[in-house]
């Protein structure tokens, strides 16, 4: 039988459960090892230390840049029990071996977050903790390494029973480590890419640690995860305020509703669903806009996910329990205290609707995984201005077209491809989407609008690649048409508008969305 550890090396930055830990492991006979901070805390607690200076004979320098570097440190961690070489050397030279390391790392992502300086943020790149955690986690076989401090009971409750030493164990505590030192780099990693500016970086860093077990994936039959990135920001990391916890597709579509809602300037609301609007209007008032975007497909918005770009209040609340609309998440840049306490006071489902307050804005760029790998771009953020629009036909738009094309062409970029957006008084009536036809989105976008298409302006997500569409809007009534341009039948297709009198404006920039 293995030995029983005996000396302990603790060095960590969250003092979390620090104190507590520490008194464990002084109970059970343990040495106690520790540097600066750590070891002031667990003085202050009553507990002796032996500061790891007296153990290697050389104090702290550079401003404690370099505590723990040192081959007395890292021999005592990596040295194998079961080497008797390793034995000997640590006997030959004095070198105590360190049974269990206890390490979390400098507050790194918290810094940054946080906006600090260059050089505040440079100072936060931990050296020695990572060394630490890395050392004592590959030789887990003989160290326990102990990375986050949800896990210093079990730790303890094991080294009471005695079963510390199964190799389950000090594995899953090895892959914490790795997994804490792997997610610390990334960030550092992801930090200088931004600050480079390089558009495109050779490494992806990822770095994202499991937020949520999810019930299941989009369907029951496949499991799911929510992970997060360090700093907490966007929807994977926002705060559920009330509310069942989200699943996978409340995420998908609480994230369309918050992208979607973010893209217009007046107040504004957006009704997803499968990730697509079926409603969205802005207006003076958040409860205006709610009315207009759930009036622009009432049937297609029951079970639906809101979106909003301004804090959500209590006025607004009471618009959404008026008229009994059954929701299954809310998202918002914040939200009054006073909302959850009407929403659960109110119908069933606002007890179990998602409520997340989502401050800031989408991540600059997009990523989506392939079969062994990833693809990235940038947020699809028009750059073409509208003053570089074109009208390209006789008929001209009036100046409330041009309101309702602008509105429409923002709307239609969180449409999915092929994608028709029909929209009158800065709200949409009819949204035709993801079909493989254009000419079959238009029908649909038609149908859903029905009398409502009459003078309304239609936005194309790509271009007309036949006159086809063009005719069966005129046919509804539709005013005006923007989009793209650029197919080879062009002419014909602004033939068409013309003979239909409808006026065509064309922006050169698509927005696909697959």
């Amino acid at each position: 039988m293995r030995p029983v550890p005996v000396r302990a090396l603790l060095s960590v930055s969250d003092k979390t459960g620090l104190a507590e830990f520490g008194r464990g492991l002084a109970a059970l006979g343990w040495e106690i090892l520790s540097t600066g901070g750590t070891a002031k805390a667990l003085r202050d607690a009553g507990l002796k230390v032996v500061e790891v200076g007296d153990l290697t004979g050389f104090g702290e320098v550079l401003g404690g840049r370099v505590k723990t570097l040192h081959p007395a440190v890292h021999a005592g961690i990596l040295a194998r029990r079961d080497v008797p070489g390793d034995l000997a050397l640590l006997a030959g030279r004095k070198i105590g071996a360190i049974d269990l390391v206890c390490v979390n790392l400098y507050p790194f992502e918290e810094t940054v977050a946080k906006g600090a300086a260059h050089e505040e943020v440079v100072e936060q790149i931990d050296i020695g903790g990572p060394s630490m955690l890395r050392s004592a986690a590959k030789n887990h076989c003989h160290v326990l390494v102990v990375a986050d401090p949800a896990r210093y009971t079990d730790v303890l409750s094991r080294l009471r029973e005695g079963t510390s030493g199964e190799i389950s164990f000090r594995e899953s505590l090895a892959l914490d480590a790795f997994a804490r030192s792997a997610r610390y780099e990334a960030a550092i990693l992801a930090y200088f890419q931004r600050r480079s500016g390089e558009p495109l970086p050779e490494t992806l860093a990822l770095g994202a640690r499991r937020a949520r077990v999810l019930r299941y994936g989009e369907n029951p039959h496949q499991r799911g995860a929510l992970y997060a990135r360090g700093g907490g920001g966007g929807i994977a990391g926002a705060a559920l305020l009330s509310g069942k916890d989200p699943s996978y597709t409340n995420y998908l579509d609480l994230e369309a509703a918050w992208r979607a809602a973010l893209a217009f300037s007046r107040p504004t609301v957006a009704v997803i669903k499968h990730t697509n609007p079926c409603g969205l209007a802005e207006a003076a008032t958040l409860p205006e806009a709610l009315d207009g975007a759930w009036a622009g497909d009432p049937v297609s918005a029951f079970g639906s996910v809101v979106g909003c770009n301004r804090p959500v209040d209590v006025p607004f609340i009471r618009a959404l329990l008026s008229q009994e609309r059954f929701l299954e998440g809310i998202v918002a840049p914040s939200v009054d205290s006073a909302v959850i306490d009407l929403l659960r006071a109110g119908p069933k489902w606002g007890r179990s609707v998602r409520v997340l307050a989502v401050p800031g804005t989408p991540d600059a760029w997009d990523v989506r995984s392939l079969s062994g790998g990833f693809l990235v771009q940038e947020r699809d953020v028009p750059r073409v201005p509208r003053e570089a629009w074109r009208c390209v036909t006789k008929a001209t738009p009036s100046e409330a077209a041009w309101r309702d094309l602008a509105f429409a062409w923002t709307a239609c970029r969180f449409v999915t491809s092929n994608a028709i957006c029909l929209a009158s008084d800065s709200r949409l009536v009819g949204v035709g989407s993801g079909q493989m036809s254009r000419v079959d989105a238009v029908e649909i976008a038609v149908r859903k609008a029905g009398a409502r298409a009459e003078g309304s302006a239609l936005a194309s997500d790509a271009f007309f690649p036949f006159p086809d569409g063009i005719e069966r809007a005129a046919k509804a009534g539709i005013a005006a048409v923007i989009q793209p341009g650029g197919s080879i039948r062009d002419k014909a297709v602004f033939a068409a508008a013309d003979a239909a009198g409808v006026a065509m404006v064309v922006t050169g920039e698509r927005h696909f969305r697959h």
